[in-house]
């Protein structure tokens, strides 16, 4: 897949990301007209958070537990009035696409780096099926295997194997699925096909 694909993606990703973000302060801007408390509230949160980080920052003696204490009842009475307006409790958070990644296309892992998410990594492959001409994958697949086609008999100055083609099959069928398993796993090593066209 080339850099120049990968990076359009990316734009439509950023695209994503700010068009969620852009409907999110157009509900919170018709929302504190109608209920200004909610302002109010959010307003106090952002304050809290900010002065919990400057406590923490300057050793300060202010009780942490008591800012937290105080964030945690304004976040309950901003879930009451989401409630009581029969709106959901993420209703003043963007409605991303990919929950995940917060349509970023990459989540931060524990060791400060970064992996790409499921979702571009799907995107990529869906694009990797067009250009190959993989659309019959409703037959094209493992199901649908026939190691029957391959002989049982060992011939190892054609194949240059001590195994029979069945056996070569069925032992790449069962690397090609432990890939798919572990496709998730950073650590996994990629595949790699090589001979003529037709070649079984």
């Amino acid at each position: 897949m080339s850099n120049e694909f990968l990076n359009s993606l990316l734009k439509e990703y950023e695209q994503k990301k700010l068009t969620a973000e852009l409907n999110l302060e157009k509900r919170k801007e018709t929302l504190y007209k109608d209920v200004p408390r909610l302002q109010k509230i959010e307003d106090n949160l952002n304050n809290f958070a900010i002065m919990t980080a400057k406590n923490i920052l300057n050793n300060s003696s202010y009780p942490i537990d008591q800012l937290e204490d105080e964030v945690n009842k304004l976040k309950l009475e901003k879930s009451e009035i989401l409630k009581n307006l029969n709106l959901p409790d993420n209703y003043l958070e963007p409605n991303y696409d990919c929950k995940i990644c917060k349509d970023t296309g990459y989540i931060k892992l524990d060791n400060y780096k970064t992996s790409m998410c499921n979702c571009l990594k799907q995107k990529l492959l869906e694009c990797s099926f067009n250009k190959s001409n993989m659309y019959n994958l409703d037959k094209q697949n493992f199901n649908n295997f026939n190691e029957d086609i391959f002989s049982d008999e060992v011939d190892l100055s054609k194949c240059k194997l001590n195994i029979s083609p069945r056996q070569n099959i069925l032992n790449i069928k069962n690397k090609c699925i432990e890939f798919i398993e572990n496709f998730d796993n950073p650590n996994q090593k990629n595949l790699l096909f090589t001979g003529k066209t037709g070649l079984r």
